[in-house]
């Protein structure tokens, strides 16, 4: 057996598709790596909000899927849109990495808490919402391109700081310029955060997908990963919208927190449930309701007609 793996071409999505490369090795299994360019990767000049939120870094490698030029897709988890077309599914979630939020900076001394006002690189409408909700004395510029890019910015005096997921940090070994690691009870992840999505077409052999699945799929990662993913598609979130969660694990129960913040950070809306493994998509769902009846989709309006 060869399995065709489909991947963006920046480092970290590199470091990702050798990874599950490494897996299947591991397994047994050869395979080989295509890179493919994304409108994500193209559009560099314009932030993500105003590209479109579906399929910005995935419709290249969907298309791929499809026509069977290749056999998974690796993304990262966080990139997937909520809602896949028909066609597609996702195979496995590798185990899921730290999922904080972290501030980089070549002065390691930086802090948000420290009240001293500096400038702070993001594209993630999430980040600046919360940034404006907890830290308003924090200026944010827009900072688009893959990792190595946004560091060599910071380096030219685009900012002072950038607020990055740890995960991508760790993985390009740059934790020697994390400055503070955020806390989870302020910077609530993007659903996802922190885990790699393997992507394929329904169509392929019930054989590979299942070696796939042995193979690449963390199991408790994944029973948190359908939560949290069911939560955003009962929101229809995307890029541009601020909305995260995060699900763990505890005493065999399911537990995850989920909001929304308004694009000017004046108002943030933040639940927490409960519910068996079993039902993981069912627990998310219910969160999601229960932050649409207390006025999330009162946010969501504003986000998506702010004229109206």
């Amino acid at each position: 057996m060869h399995i065709k793996i489909g991947t963006r071409g920046s480092r970290l999505a590199l470091w990702q598709a050798y990874y599950v490369r490494d897996l299947l090795q591991a397994g047994g299994i050869a395979s080989e790596i295509v890179i493919i360019e994304t409108k994500g990767d193209k559009i560099l000049d314009r932030s993500l909000s105003k590209i479109g939120s579906k399929g910005v870094f995935t419709e290249e490698l969907e298309d791929q899927l499809r026509s069977g030029e290749i056999d998974i897709a690796v993304h990262s988890a966080k990139d997937l849109q909520s809602q896949l077309d028909e066609a597609f599914e996702i195979v496995a979630f590798t185990e899921r990495e730290k999922a904080n939020d972290v501030l980089v900076s070549h002065n390691t001394a930086l802090s948000l808490k420290s009240g001293e006002p500096f400038t702070v690189g993001t594209s993630s409408t999430r980040r600046v919402a919360v940034l404006r909700h907890f830290y308003p004395h924090i200026k944010t510029v827009d900072m688009r391109g893959n990792l190595q890019t946004r560091l060599r910015k910071l380096e030219e005096g685009h900012c002072d700081a950038l607020l990055l997921a740890y995960a991508g940090v760790h993985r390009m070994e740059y934790d020697n310029k994390i400055a503070e690691h955020l806390l989870l009870d302020e910077f609530t992840p993007a659903v996802g955060q922190g885990s790699v999505a393997i992507e394929c077409a329904t169509s392929l052999s019930e054989e590979k997908k299942a070696i796939l699945k042995d193979l690449l799929n963390h199991v408790e990662t994944e029973i948190c990963l359908l939560t949290e993913r069911a939560f955003l598609k009962t929101l229809q979130g995307g890029c541009s919208i601020p909305v995260f969660a995060m699900a763990t694990l505890q005493s065999e129960q399911i537990h995850i927190t989920g909001g929304i913040i308004s694009l000017n950070g004046s108002e943030l809306i933040r639940k927490t449930q409960t519910g068996a493994q079993t039902f993981p998509e069912e627990l998310g769902t219910a969160l999601a309701n229960e932050l649409l009846e207390a006025g999330a989709d009162r946010i969501l309006a504003e986000i998506r007609n702010p004229n109206s």
